[in-house]
């Protein structure tokens, strides 16, 4: 997997189309809800694109504290329907939380998790902070890794990579 993370002003058109076309796939698509996709957050965030083979086959959108919630987030996590029996999201999140911890050292991190995928993001020590919600129809609930939670995990390969 080639990993290539970028800030939105520098990002080619073709990496903002294939990005905007992985997501709308994906959680419009797909997930069968219509819901404001292109929200105004990619200006901030900086954007994790995994390419095999020269397409774009998972991707994730970081912020750093206070560019979305007082805590780092990772959000938009996505791994191409065809791709995701392979370890691919193990991958992308193990790389979300390294770039996040260059960019911004002991941070916590929070993410808006998909219920029912909170026992993989538990898997990367992500404890859940909330009820279950509903998000444009898909129940969701909140989640937070801490800075002593990461020095761990980064320094310590995922067993499911």
């Amino acid at each position: 997997m080639n990993w290539i993370l970028k800030t939105f002003n520098d990002l080619t058109i073709d990496e903002l189309y294939a990005l905007l076309q992985l997501r709308v796939e994906v959680f419009v698509v797909e997930q069968n809800c219509p819901y404001k996709e292109i929200d105004n957050n990619d200006q901030v965030a900086v954007h994790l694109m995994g390419y095999q083979s020269g397409c774009l086959i998972a991707y994730s959108r970081l912020f750093k504290p206070g560019d979305y919630y007082d805590e780092a987030s990772i959000g938009r996590v996505i791994v191409k329907k065809d791709f995701r029996t392979y370890g691919y999201g193990a991958q992308l999140i193990e790389q979300s939380i390294k770039q996040l911890e260059e960019l911004a050292p002991h941070a916590t991190i929070k993410i808006q998790a998909q219920h029912y995928l909170h026992q993989f993001y538990e898997s990367f020590g992500f404890q859940r902070i909330s009820e279950i919600y509903e998000e444009d129809g898909i129940p969701h609930i909140d989640m937070i890794k801490t800075s002593n939670q990461l020095e761990k995990e980064v320094n310590t390969p995922h067993a499911n990579s």
